[in-house]
């Protein structure tokens, strides 16, 4: 006599399994972004395919405000047990750098790196810039406003080198996320934006904007024709890294295991479409290279901070 059908189904099911087992039911990914924004996109994205490898359940959450500040002391408050995790960007240093929030990026433990995120110049398409050299040339000529997402981003960062390798003296405007940068460049408030594909791609495929440039080091795949700031004679080059951060004290099984998937995960067929199409190019940093990588990135952005008065 056979087995009952829900007993057969759960014995198949278990036999099937053979994602890695954890400590904890559910897992709360946490990100200091607004929906829709790169950090969202990329953490709902990855959970779909985290729960493959990792026996347990992901949820994302959004706990905006303080230019990242929140997020960072809820997570750094966590128990280091698996259970929470930060979505990290340079965002998390540069607010550590420019004000003085109760945790810092000192507070929380650099797990894995997982991807490189481009950023973009872009403009609306009714703007009279053609190119990232017009963009420059208004702002040798008159009063220039540069749109960047929140005060500690990466994007102001960005700004502030091109304007120092331009030798320009634009405003950087920052907002409280890209949504909101976004329609102050539409409506001609802003000269340009400075932001990410994936923040942009409804208005970049409704051809309501025109990507210029594009901070990376080498020409992004997808867009071949989009020169590089670089290339076009602007000694800069930034990408956004995208990784996780726990809780200090997260135990040395729980990094191996992160260490692993996160191999295994960038390594998955169907992840490797996803990713692609969402513009992000592997960026695979274990634990033992993620952490130098924070606090070399920390040091450098503090130098380039202090060069330009920003900070003392």
């Amino acid at each position: 006599m056979g087995l009952p059908f829900a007993l057969s189904a759960r014995a198949v099911f278990a036999a099937a399994d053979t994602r890695v087992r954890y400590p904890v039911k559910v897992v709360t990914l946490v990100t200091h972004s607004s929906p829709g924004s790169g950090s969202d996109v990329f953490l709902r994205q990855l959970t779909k395919f985290l729960q493959r490898y990792i026996a347990a359940n992901f949820i994302v959450e959004n706990d905006d405000g303080g230019s990242g500040a929140k997020a960072v002391a809820r997570v750094a408050a966590g128990k280091p047990d698996g259970s929470i995790f930060y979505a990290t960007t340079p965002t998390y240093i540069l607010t550590s750098l420019l004000s003085k929030p109760a945790k810092t990026y000192r507070d929380l433990e650099p797990v894995v790196n997982f991807f490189s995120d481009a950023e973009v110049v872009y403009v609306r398409t009714e703007a009279p810039y053609r190119s990232l050299h017009d963009v420059i040339e208004r702002a040798r000529k008159a009063r220039a406003r540069w749109g960047v997402s929140n005060p500690a981003s990466m994007e102001r960062e960005s700004a502030e080198q091109l304007k120092t390798a331009a030798k320009v003296k634009a405003a950087v405007v920052s907002h409280q996320g890209g949504s909101q940068m976004i329609i102050n460049v539409l409506n001609g408030t802003l000269d340009m934006g400075i932001g990410e594909i994936e923040e942009i791609r409804p208005q970049l495929e409704g051809r309501k904007i025109r990507l210029l440039a594009t901070f990376n080091g080498e020409r992004m795949p997808s867009f071949p024709d989009l020169p590089t700031v670089k290339e076009l004679g602007y000694d800069v080059v930034r990408e956004k890294f995208r990784g996780l951060a726990a809780p200090k004290g997260l135990p040395p099984q729980l990094v191996a295991i992160w260490d692993d998937v996160a191999r295994k995960i960038l390594a998955d067929p169907e992840y490797i479409k996803v990713y692609k199409a969402d513009n992000l190019v592997p960026l695979y940093m274990p634990h033992d290279q993620y952490r130098p990588f924070i606090t070399g990135f920390a040091m450098e952005t503090a130098a380039f901070l202090k060069s330009t008065g920003v900070i003392q």
